[in-house]
């Protein structure tokens, strides 16, 4: 079984050390769960789901599935898998990937995607109770994001593993944010996910994948390159920057 493997006692260990290093679940949280029908967002539910019932502190949690309105999206593939697990799942149909693919906005459609979404899932999480929002980013995701804000936006930030809004209502989880996203390949493969390939034209040619390409090339000459960028956004000498 999967969950004695050497890949999910790595995966269990770094979503562990996420979760106690932030204090990430408390007693008695309502954990909406973005679920995009990748495999990271598949590890996430699946790693909580799994914890749920063997440590002594009760939470639910209620996934959450945004379509983006493009053709041959996951939505099915998750409605399907998650009834086979007995589990529902709420399915919300929107316009905002067409939306931010039209005419109308050219320039940076990712962003206004990103954006809405988000928006979306802050509306339907408070709706649903939740004091919480778990999202799938991965220690690549926060890595990618150091450089395109560096490199995009002129500034030094990333995403943070625990982050609140709206006068802490509302608290934005990332339990995978100690997780390299290579493990989730093989936890993905060994629990038959439905991983469906992303239909997003934009898909492959984002900044985000120009950075992820070049942090890829990287990390091939040197493997302590990850581990080095990683641990330096939490060791930043400001008495050495401008």
């Amino acid at each position: 079984m999967p969950e004695h493997t050497k890949t999910y006692k790595a995966l269990n260990r770094t979503l562990g050390k996420a979760l106690h290093a932030y204090g990430m679940i408390e007693d008695g949280d309502r954990i909406a769960v973005g679920l995009s029908g990748g495999k990271d967002s598949w590890a996430l539910f699946w790693l909580l789901w799994e914890r749920c019932s063997r440590v002594p502190v009760e939470y639910t949690l209620l996934p959450i599935h945004i379509d983006l309105g493009f053709e041959n999206g996951p939505r099915q593939a998750i409605d399907t898998y998650m009834g086979r697990m007995g589990l529902n799942v709420h399915i919300e149909a929107t316009q905002i990937g067409l939306t931010a693919h039209s005419d109308e906005n050219r320039e940076n459609p990712c962003f206004l995607c990103a954006r809405k979404r988000r928006q979306r899932l802050f509306e339907i999480a408070h709706s649903m109770g939740c004091n919480k929002l778990a999202l799938g980013h991965t220690k690549d995701d926060l890595i990618e994001t150091l450089f395109i804000n560096m490199l995009y936006a002129g500034t030094m930030s990333t995403m943070l593993p625990l982050q609140p809004f709206f006068n802490g209502r509302m608290t934005v989880i990332r339990p995978l944010a100690f997780t390299n996203e290579t493990r989730l390949d093989t936890l993905a493969e060994q629990r038959q996910w439905p991983v469906v390939p992303n239909p997003c034209p934009s898909a492959g040619r984002s900044k985000r994948a120009e950075i992820k390409t070049m942090l890829e090339s990287l990390y091939r000459k040197n493997r302590k390159i990850k581990g080095n960028i990683f641990r330096a956004m939490r060791h930043v000498n400001l008495d050495y920057l401008p």
